[in-house]
């Protein structure tokens, strides 16, 4: 388990040359072991502009060195208040390389998902560039709508996406644990990107399945609804996912848009 940053109140940056047009955010980020795994594999950074959490695989200390790698990677990768979505993927390719060098004396591979979101400027704006490698996910909150931006690499959603599934039966389905895409496994990164522009009072959710697969969007929905505090809101969430189980690691950001340029 590797956590970069923490938890802030309130962030603001402007838009490169016009000081004038601030954007302020506020986060929380939080990870558990759960009840039933002997380590956490998680990893996360939660440092603006680069939310990001990395769930591990490969057994023993090789999944938490897989997230370690990515994390950290992301991490060097800051260079200003924002950052192009390439930056994201230049990130990528070189903590496989390393993880390349983690995987060589293991039979079964290494590897791990990420899933993020990256303040990056575009069409004069602020966005989010959300990206995605696994089952770990971001969602979007708005006017008290929750919306899950990724999509799953996973065996049960290309079912669910064929029709021969519903998603409630992917949920419960044997396969569920079961990816099509990661970071290692002598596989070059392919991340999905989707932007998503940046609005007052949004709040984004990045998460590992840990978390998904013990609380339903639903809940999710309920609690951000009572608009509480990110660092509270992380809290709750983790505590959710424990009650119901608890039966992966466990980590959450929540990122809330606090203000954004007033319009002319």
């Amino acid at each position: 388990m590797t956590e970069i940053g923490g938890n802030n109140p309130g962030h603001t940056i402007a838009l490169p040359g016009r000081a004038e047009q601030t954007y302020t955010f506020a986060w929380a980020a939080g990870t558990h072991t759960g009840h039933r795994r002997a380590a956490n594999e998680d990893s996360y950074v939660a440092r603006s502009p680069m939310f990001a959490v990395a769930d591990g695989m490969g057994g023993h200390s090789a999944g938490d060195l897989a997230s370690a790698a990515v994390v950290e990677r992301l991490d060097d990768a800051i260079t200003g208040d924002f950052l192009p979505a390439r930056a994201v993927e230049r990130a990528l390719e070189r903590a496989t390389d390393y993880i390349g060098l983690i995987a060589q004396d293991s039979e079964l591979g290494v590897g791990t998902t990420v899933t993020g979101a990256v303040i990056t400027e575009h069409h004069e704006a602020a966005s989010f560039a959300v990206f995605n490698v696994g089952d770990s996910r971001v969602y979007n909150f708005e006017d008290d709508q929750l919306v899950q931006v990724t999509r799953d690499h996973s065996v049960v959603q290309n079912l669910v996406e064929a029709g021969l599934i519903s998603r409630d039966e992917a949920e419960v389905h044997p396969d569920a644990n079961i990816i099509t895409r990661a970071i290692g496994f002598n596989a070059a990164p392919a991340p999905d990107f989707w932007m998503v522009p940046i609005q007052r009072d949004q709040r984004l959710l990045i998460c590992s399945d840990g978390l998904t697969r013990e609380v339903p969007d639903e809940e999710i929905a309920r609690l951000f609804m009572q608009r509480l505090s990110p660092d509270e809101t992380v809290a709750k969430l983790i505590d959710f996912a424990l009650e119901s189980g608890g039966r992966d690691n466990i980590t959450t950001i929540v990122v809330d848009v606090l203000e954004i340029p007033s319009a002319t």
